[in-house]
């Protein structure tokens, strides 16, 4: 499947997804690259995320039967997955990194997505879970350095620093940024007053 197709298939199968669990009334949050896209991140060109409520996440998986979709239990304990047509939707209740709470779900935003009012899981939500999904297995930090530099001016960077400072892979991975002047330097931000931390602050702030 080309990519344009890819994509096109993926947003069909996220309004049949959303518009079935909201009518099925489980609590879910779009996640992953696809609510990062939603914010203005990159395209995403894999598998659709939705952050289910632990306590629904049968309901959501008989919901999404119910409209026509294969369904799936894998072995994993943290998800279930579905299928529509070539469309892999992963049903996400454990989450790597933020147990899915009524304050996590608070934080959602409620964003228009292809013209469909969706709830979004926060942006800092979503990359803890991306972060702490790394390891040795699956350490590819393309995907996130793209979503990183699209939405740097979003992200709250501190908060984020504190929240992934339990995984080695994401520590790496804000070092890398701060080298890559996507995300400011600590020491640069705790010193506003030299040049050298101005000339970051335009770099950071400025278009591309």
């Amino acid at each position: 499947m080309r990519h344009r197709d890819a994509f096109n298939a993926l947003i069909d199968t996220m309004k049949i997804t959303v518009a079935t669990l909201r009518d099925a009334d489980v609590r879910f949050m779009l996640g992953g690259s696809m609510a990062a896209w939603a914010r203005g991140g990159p395209e995403p060109d894999n598998d659709l995320d939705l952050m289910v409520d632990p306590d629904q996440a049968e309901a959501a998986l008989k919901a999404l039967a119910g409209a026509g979709m294969r369904v799936e239990r894998p072995p994993e304990e943290w998800l279930f997955k579905a299928w529509h047509g070539e469309v892999l939707i992963d049903l996400i209740f454990c989450p790597s990194g933020v147990e899915l709470t009524d304050e996590v779900f608070a934080r959602a935003e409620t964003l228009s997505v292809m013209a469909l009012s969706t709830p979004v899981m926060a942006l800092e939500d979503v990359l803890v879970t991306m972060l702490y999904a790394l390891d040795e297995h699956a350490l590819d930090y393309s995907r996130l350095l793209l979503i990183a530099r699209a939405l740097r001016e979003q992200i709250d960077w501190p908060a984020l620093a504190r929240r992934a400072s339990g995984s080695p892979y994401a520590k790496a991975f804000l070092t890398l940024v701060e080298e890559l002047e996507i995300a400011p330097a600590p020491a640069r931000r705790r010193e506003p007053g030299t040049a050298e931390a101005h000339a970051r602050v335009r770099v950071v702030g400025g278009s591309e």
